[in-house]
């Protein structure tokens, strides 16, 4: 890019590539195990590689980079372990977000979720899966948003970084959005009933689920 278009040096170039990376792995374009190499991402990224270390080090502090000694950096493999005692701190926090969503919800964002249930059974009675695995990732972002419980909502995003190869794996095992419609359609069932008890329930039942089939 133009000289005056970069991004520059120091903060404003770390952000720069902060942003990039985090997206790239994020969205599957950066597998796990990927090498990620400071010299190629600093031209990619048309930064310093004192800014791709600086974005490598606070990806490593979130979980989704990982150092090897005498090897340099690569995306972070998750074991199903790792996935298994992630979703079950998922399982409070959200079970928490759902909680508070269904009393602070307003009957706009209510709405919106009972529009995100049909926009989903939809996606599966067409054999979409992944769109209903956007869909879903979409669901629960929502509910997180609408529940106002912005430390839960921040310790969560960190968390299902971590997760997006196990949720794409998922997504595409057969049967499984058949299986997990019905759990997200009481989610939203009981936020829009504003029954906080049922809400929790409900998100803790659906995380059960996707542990049993994390584990197979």
């Amino acid at each position: 890019m133009p000289k005056e278009a970069r991004p520059g040096t120091g903060e404003q170039a770390r952000k720069h590539a902060l942003a990039q990376l985090r997206q790239a792995i994020l969205l599957g374009e950066m597998v796990p195990a990927q090498r990620l190499v400071e010299n190629e991402l600093a031209e990619r990224f048309d930064v310093t590689r004192a800014s791709v270390r600086a974005a490598l080090i606070e990806l490593e502090s979130e979980g989704l980079v990982e150092r090897i000694r005498n090897r340099g950096s690569r995306v972070r493999v998750v074991t199903v372990e790792e996935a298994v005692a992630i979703t079950e701190c998922r399982m409070a926090l959200e079970g928490l977000c759902a909680a508070k969503a269904a009393v602070a919800a307003t009957e706009d964002q209510l709405t919106e979720l009972a529009e995100l249930g049909s926009a989903m059974s939809k996606a599966v009675a067409e054999g979409e899966p992944l769109v209903y695995s956007g869909l879903n990732h979409e669901l629960h972002g929502r509910i997180r948003e609408f529940s106002g419980q912005q430390v839960a909502v921040e310790l969560l995003e960190r968390l299902n970084g971590q997760l997006v190869r196990h949720r794409f794996q998922l997504a595409l095992r057969p049967g499984r959005p058949q299986q997990s419609l019905s759990e997200h359609l009481a989610m939203i069932d009981a936020i829009r009933a504003r029954d906080p008890q049922a809400a929790e329930a409900a998100v803790r039942g659906h995380l059960a689920g996707v542990i049993d089939a994390v584990r197979r």
